[in-house]
């Protein structure tokens, strides 16, 4: 059997002081995940159930490269989160398993275009185009669990130009990693390559062209890159 057209190459991620490559499968975020974000977005701080919405796996920019400024927007927001890697999956996983699903660890961003997806929020439409567009995913090099287990506290942040802009804690997280994994796979089935991305703390603003991205989880590989 032949394609028709020749297939694109699956997006993947490098893993921290390895050769091998990490492919993704699909890209799953968890909004408002932290109470002070929540609260700066207009929205209730108390525990209720997550709400995720999807990045494409080609959105990702990897080792360091640019961040390039998107059409169709005047106000691009950073979002600094800790990505988790599946490296299995399955249905309604229970929450005292969930973390035997884990690869892995990274710092992404959530580059937002905040002006579309406004506009999205206000007439009741999916998110995609303020969420979803190409090369809205910056990620880090990942780090094995295997090598240093399950961060579930830790300074996270990101600086911009070299001012620290957002900061918290991974403890500080409404909805914990194994919580998130269990939740999610009563409405997916997960699969080996699945990337999450845990939500930001407060501190969320606009980037011009130009600017240095500094994002940092504590444990894991730093990650860098330029608005273009």
């Amino acid at each position: 059997m032949e394609y028709a057209i020749k297939p694109p190459t699956r997006p993947w991620l490098p893993i921290r002081g390895s050769d091998a490559i990490f492919p993704i499968h699909r890209i799953y975020c968890v909004g408002r995940n932290y109470a002070a974000h929540t609260i700066e977005m207009g929205g209730d701080p108390d525990r209720e159930e997550p709400f995720f919405f999807q990045k494409n796996p080609d959105n990702l920019v990897t080792k360091g490269a640019d961040f390039p400024y998107p059409a169709r927007s005047e106000d691009v927001h950073h979002e600094i989160e800790m990505a988790v890697a599946l490296g299995s999956g399955g249905r309604d996983i229970p929450v005292d398993q969930a973390l035997d699903c884990v690869w892995g660890y990274g710092v992404a961003l959530d580059m937002t275009r905040r002006d579309l997806q406004a506009q999205c929020k206000k007439a009741g439409r999916p998110w995609e185009i303020g969420k979803a567009f190409e090369q809205s995913a910056p990620c880090s090099d990942l780090v094995p669990a295997a090598e240093i287990g399950h961060p579930s506290d830790g300074a996270i942040w990101l600086k911009v130009n070299g001012e620290t802009l957002q900061e918290g804690d991974l403890n500080h997280m409404i909805w914990k990693v194994p919580e998130m994994i269990t939740y999610l796979s009563g409405l997916f089935e997960l699969a080996p390559g699945d990337l999450i991305l845990s939500g930001t703390p407060a501190g969320v603003g606009p980037v011009k062209r130009g600017d240095e991205l500094h994002g940092h989880v504590d444990g894991l590989h730093d990650l860098h890159c330029r608005v273009a």
